[in-house]
């Protein structure tokens, strides 16, 4: 007997509806990829430090990636560890040899010492998510 489950967190107004063959997965219960025709998502680099900050910048960075599989790279979705951290990305597809970005915005309002924010990067590739991060050493603004 098989039973399926599932929840929708609901589209918000204005956001594209991803296509069916994002769900696509052509691994067996091995875990070996049956046709070896994945996207593949390779970041240049999966962390950066800003460095010193000031409390009350917001500093950005974007993560360039490249598609170096063999089929249309999807990102679903990109989560954050913390609200402080805001992602931009496109849900276009990326053809394979094609490079893409996703740009994190850091708010350091509030915030003292050092901060380290994971960064989760859900796609249609295999395994379907990669961790970025960010970190800082935020200072009180009379300090520097």
């Amino acid at each position: 007997m098989m039973v399926l489950s599932g929840c929708s967190s609901g589209a918000h107004k204005g956001e594209a509806t991803l296509p069916a063959d994002l769900v696509n997965n052509p691994n067996s219960a091995t875990g070996k990829a049956g046709t070896g025709s994945l996207p593949v998502i390779t970041f240049e680099e999966t962390d950066h430090d800003f460095g010193r900050i000031i409390e009350g910048e917001t500093v950005s960075y974007s993560f360039n990636f490249t598609n170096s599989g063999k089929s249309d790279l999807i990102i679903a979705e990109v989560t954050t560890s913390c609200g402080c951290t805001v992602p931009s990305y496109s849900t276009t597809p990326v053809k394979p040899g094609e490079k893409g970005a996703i740009k994190i915005a850091f708010s350091s309002s509030g915030r003292r010492g050092y901060q380290s924010k994971n960064i989760l990067v859900t796609s249609n590739t295999q395994p379907n998510t990669t961790v970025i991060r960010v970190k800082a050493q935020v200072v009180n603004p009379g300090s520097e």
